[in-house]
């Protein structure tokens, strides 16, 4: 599942109490400043995607009569660029393979910044940051729609997509998350 750039400090948040409450790793400085390494890399990540389906979306309108006239399918012609230019926007495709690195990243980041030490394998405490960033994507869902219930049964109903609905769903999605041990 593709993370969004509004995800971001959730997941962060997420991977420094995971690795906090491991028992595995110490963290030498507190929660935050491996938990900021984290949003970093995250979005650092995201923006790189970002970039690629930018690049790849400009030369499909660029060839978008040729395409007509071919009859080729715009999705699968999107797909096939995107995995030609991946490398070269340092994009990893796969994303089990892509939040795997990303954790290693994480991991190799904080320690190298004396962030954190670890007694146990390497992969023992990526492992830790992959399943936190799983976790997180598998079950943000779920708190979106637990969000969306409690404001349908507000007497005063926001707008969806209105600045008061954001800033209600903003609120209440945080308080899911902390009711759930995922936000710092």
């Amino acid at each position: 599942m593709k993370i969004k750039l509004s995800h971001a400090q959730h997941i962060a948040n997420k991977i420094a109490i995971d690795i906090f409450k491991s028992g595995l790793v110490t963290l030498n400085k507190g929660l935050e400043p491996v938990a900021k390494i984290a949003e970093d890399l995250i979005v650092e990540d995201v923006q790189k995607e970002t970039a690629l389906e930018q690049k790849v979306s400009e030369i499909l309108e660029e060839n978008e009569d040729e395409m007509e006239f071919q009859r080729v399918d715009r999705k699968s012609m999107f797909w096939l660029i995107k995995k030609k230019l991946a490398k070269e926007y340092g994009v990893v495709l796969s994303y089990e393979d892509r939040y795997n690195d990303l954790a290693h990243r994480i991991l190799q980041t904080s320690w190298k910044g004396n962030l954190l030490d670890y007694s146990v394998s390497e992969n023992r405490a990526k492992n830790i940051i992959y399943g936190a960033i799983e976790e997180y994507l598998q079950n943000f869902e779920g708190i979106e729609e637990v969000v969306a219930e409690k404001i349908s049964h507000y007497k005063k109903k926001p707008v969806q997509g209105s600045e008061e609905y954001d800033l209600i769903f903003d609120k209440l999605y945080e308080e899911e998350l902390r009711k759930r041990g995922m936000m710092l």
